[in-house]
């Protein structure tokens, strides 16, 4: 079975016209966050054209102006804002306010790359539990559908597993359900481990499906650089007939335990073709082929 297609919003100039392509398709995800140059402003016109879409973003990582506001208000230090990522609860509410005013609604919010938030100073399960706290309160008040982790290293440098995602996600709930409902880590050629975990039974992608919680793969093409890098060899023996591109997207959505990648379409015609080379995706056997000529070379 393979993941379905998602919109990734990072670095793509003309997010309005690629998210109205994607909306079409029906219920689609779309995935965003404040740092993402003005894609919040941009997308809230989609947004609200498409109420089938399901939109995620995301708190942590904010853009100058937006650290410089938070400054004047008073919830960030000078050097907290110079460090242009925070996990403090205050930070957490304000943003998450912020981008709920800006994209009218959130079925998702992620922390965002939480291994960012001052390591060596912070204790991160502390401080994830204490975000995990506010984004409860979004949920319980039904602001939002719930929240998850985006993590670009947590997962492969140990620093947090989905156990124990799940458990600070119980202390911030109390006697409640917890509404920790997602987790997104990126997936390619060259980020392949959670693939050959998942077709173990093992790892990150595994342990959440299980848990009931949706699983994102992002970065499939590695920012755009896997295309120019993958031989046309290397593509053929993915998949005969592949483009480079379309044999690094079929590869992440082929992950067993992925419910959705994230690719960053920059234009209608992007999103198309990616939308057809996924729709044959590897069996487990031929990913295992894969995943081992990786570990090779």
């Amino acid at each position: 079975m393979t993941a379905s297609l998602g919109l990734g919003t990072y670095r793509v100039p003309a997010v309005e016209e690629v998210a109205r392509t994607a909306c079409a398709d029906g219920s689609v995800w779309i995935d965003t966050a404040p740092n993402y140059a003005d894609a919040h402003q941009v997308l809230a016109r989609v947004i609200a054209a498409h109420p089938q879409a399901r939109v995620a973003t995301k708190t942590g990582f904010f853009t100058r102006p937006e650290g410089e506001a938070a400054l004047q208000a008073g919830l960030l230090t000078p050097d907290q804002a110079g460090a242009g990522h925070s996990l403090d609860p205050a930070f957490v509410r304000w943003q998450t306010e912020r981008s709920l005013t800006s994209l009218g609604r959130a079925d998702l919010v992620f922390l965002h790359n939480p291994e960012r938030a001052r390591p060596g100073v912070v204790d991160l399960p502390a401080a994830m539990r204490e975000a995990f706290t506010v984004l409860e309160g979004f949920a319980v008040e039904g602001r939002i559908g719930g929240y998850g982790v985006a993590t670009w290293s947590g997962f492969s440098h140990h620093l947090f597993n989905v156990p124990e995602l799940l458990g600070l996600a119980e202390e911030a709930a109390g006697s409640g359900e917890h509404h920790l409902r997602a987790i997104q880590q990126p997936i390619s050629l060259v980020m392949a481990r959670p693939v050959a975990l998942a077709l173990d039974g093992r790892g990150p992608l595994f342990q959440a499906r299980a848990a009931g919680l949706i699983t994102f793969g992002s970065s499939p093409l590695h920012g755009g650089e896997l295309p120019h890098l993958v031989t046309p060899e290397l593509a053929e023996f993915i998949s005969p007939g592949a483009s480079p591109a379309a044999a690094c997207l079929v590869v992440a959505a082929s992950c067993p335990s992925l419910d959705v990648v994230l690719l960053s379409a920059r234009t209608a015609h992007h999103w198309a073709t990616a939308r057809a080379a996924i729709a044959s995706p590897l069996d487990p056997i031929q990913l295992r082929k894969v995943t081992d000529v990786l570990a090779q070379g």
